[in-house]
């Protein structure tokens, strides 16, 4: 396994992006022999050597012949499916434009069939959504880690007319990922570059592993208080590493709700996405017992899950904060037993399989039904699942 950390201190562009995975050794002629299966011509890559504040990388500019070419989602999307590239590869690339596509249409109000893309749609941002769908199959990276991005501020021109820093579409590529003010007025990072960011990368500290090498993609801006790079830095021993997110943690102290109203409310924290919630006593100020809410949910939930808090119980605030994450990889299966079927979850540390955990639900359904004790339905599920499932290969579920 391979894991790339995107040191983007000067922000991250599809060109920065391709330019960094040239940097690391990602042939030219493959990556346009890949490029020559989509079914679109009037472009060429120009690859060369450049240095930003004496640091040399590599710099990959798309020239196109046709500069903004108007395109609908559902053009490209057909566009990427019906392509002869292998099937990882547009897949990944469909993604890349999925996600562009459906903060397009947020940022307008629109369906996303409806979404006319300009200069994100043009020749040249196809190529370098697509070129970094090559690179990382080709290079064989399997793990993706990113620093926060810097964002810019100020005005930029485009096909709509004047928008404002960072791009309407940036932010929403990046609602929920971690960010800082750059204070720099030039567009550090391109809705592309955000696309690729967060669709492969877990945004979080560098991982404390042997590196191995470093590469650089050169940007297009000349900038006085840093060079315009991105960074890369490869992993030698990646299958050691753990899985790693960010999730935000809600908290609060309730000291006057009765034991229903709480029992409830961990139940509808629940069922509306929370990762996880549970209660611990507190000793609260004038000596009363109270209880300490603890929730665990994505970032972009934090807010609504805060005001179901407070809707529903006597909390009259919620503190959260932004907290990194490890976990173990994940895979869910069902198997037949002798009893029934029932769902199991296949743990793994990297594609090292650890262990398995059959579901309390399905569980507790067979042992209503067959009559036997809860205890004795997990161990048939678990030693039938042992026995029945390839263990060998891991998931890519998140919890």
């Amino acid at each position: 396994m391979k894991t790339l950390y995107l040191d983007s201190f000067s922000g991250i562009s599809g060109d920065m992006f391709l330019g960094l995975m040239l940097d690391f050794g990602l042939d030219p002629d493959q990556l346009r022999q890949e490029l020559a299966k989509l079914p679109i011509s009037g472009f060429e890559l120009q690859i060369s050597r450049e240095q930003r504040h004496g640091i040399e990388g590599c710099r990959c500019r798309v020239v196109c012949a046709e500069t903004h070419h108007h395109r609908h989602w559902s053009d490209i999307d057909q566009l990427l499916a019906t392509s002869t590239l292998a099937v990882p590869i547009s897949q990944l690339a469909r993604k890349f434009f999925r996600r562009l596509g459906e903060a397009e249409a947020k940022v307008h109000g629109i369906d996303i069939n409806q979404v006319h893309f300009h200069e994100v749609g043009a020749i040249d941002a196809i190529v370098d959504l697509t070129g970094a769908a090559i690179a990382l199959h080709l290079l064989d990276i399997t793990s993706v880690r990113c620093a926060p991005l810097p964002l810019s501020r100020g005005m930029s021109r485009c096909a709509h007319g004047a928008l404002p820093l960072p791009a309407p579409a940036t932010l929403e590529i990046l609602r929920g990922k971690p960010v800082y003010d750059s204070g720099i007025s030039q567009e550090l990072v391109t809705p592309t570059g955000a696309t690729i960011a967060a669709e492969i990368a877990e945004f979080g500290p560098l991982p404390a592993l042997p590196l191995g090498i470093t590469a650089y993609g050169v940007g297009g801006w000349e900038l006085e208080d840093r060079p315009n790079l991105l960074r890369g830095i490869l992993f030698e021993n990646a299958a050691a590493l753990p899985e790693q997110d960010s999730v935000q943690v809600l908290e609060t102290h309730i000291d006057d709700s009765t034991p229903e109203v709480l029992g409830n409310l961990l139940e509808q924290l629940l069922a509306a996405g929370a990762l996880d919630a549970g209660y611990s006593p507190l000793q609260m100020k004038k000596n009363r017992p109270g209880n300490l809410l603890t929730v665990v949910c994505r970032p972009p939930q934090a807010e609504q899950l805060a005001q179901l808090i407070m809707r529903e119980s006597s909390a009259i605030g919620v503190r959260g904060s932004l907290q990194q994450r490890y976990r173990l990889n994940r895979r869910s299966s069902t198997v037949q037993t002798e009893l029934g079927q029932a769902r199991v979850k296949l743990l793994y540390s990297g594609t090292q399989f650890l262990r398995l955990t059959a579901e309390y639900d399905d569980c507790r359904e067979l042992a209503r039904q067959s009559g036997q004790p809860l205890q004795q339905v997990y161990r048939i599920v678990e030693e039938t699942a042992y026995a029945k499932l390839d263990l060998s290969t891991p998931g890519d579920g998140h919890e």
